[in-house]
């Protein structure tokens, strides 16, 4: 049997038939070591230039001291200009100034604790966590602890402040709902046969039905 084509720890893993890579498209599995932010296998971005930094382009405010994280699954694909804004990107609203004074302020005696309290004191939304399968559209902007499910698509330059249900597409600014991608049952059944999870091999000799929409096709070569 050969191997697989698809292999997660590939670098670039887009390459053209006469073996140019295309160094744009990363697997950010491979690019990115940040405490606070997970990434699963086959999951890639695409940028116009290469990055120095992909962790504080797509996630700018998000540090190693900060209390959320940002989880993204499986086989998602991010196109150039996305954009995580996490919580620890937040003013403190409730007094009389928004202004961040203490980031101005720090010494060589401000504390670990001290930074995180900080971070606390702005209200932290919790974790910006995205599904498997999810196709973010160019320059799209993803706000503090947001959701979005499985499968769903979100639109270019959509600013995204709400969650998104499972295959769904959104869109705009603020990003709303604009349809959804199959029934509710189909959705429910799509979630629970998970192809993102099979081995590879298995997703590889059956990439007709998974692009496909084939429910009972896909359903018979689900693993038992």
């Amino acid at each position: 049997m050969a191997p697989p084509r698809l292999d997660p720890a590939k670098l670039h893993p887009m390459v053209m038939p006469d073996g140019t890579v295309i160094e744009q498209v990363v697997h950010l599995k491979r690019v990115i070591n940040h405490p606070r932010i997970e990434i699963g296998d086959f999951t890639y971005y695409h940028s116009f230039a290469e990055l120095a930094d992909y962790a504080s382009f797509l996630a700018p405010y998000l540090f190693p001291l900060s209390p959320e994280k940002l989880v993204i699954g499986k086989f998602v694909q991010i196109a150039h200009g996305v954009r995580f804004i996490t919580s620890s990107a937040n003013h403190a609203m409730g007094g009389f100034s928004t202004y961040p004074f203490w980031n101005f302020m720090m010494t060589q005696e401000t504390s670990r604790e001290d930074i995180q309290a900080v971070f606390q004191s702005v209200g932290n939304k919790g974790n910006t966590v995205v599904g498997n399968d999810v196709w973010i559209g160019m320059d799209a902007m993803i706000l503090p602890g947001v959701k979005i499910g499985d499968g769903a698509i979100i639109g270019t330059r959509a600013v995204v402040g709400k969650d998104v249900p499972p295959y769904t597409i959104v869109g705009g600014n603020p990003a709303v709902r604009l349809n959804a991608r199959f029934n509710d049952d189909t959705i429910a059944e799509l979630q629970e046969i998970a192809w993102w999870s099979w081995p590879i091999d298995l997703i590889e000799a059956n990439l007709d039905i998974i692009r496909g929409a084939n429910i009972t096709a896909l359903r018979a070569i689900a693993p038992k």
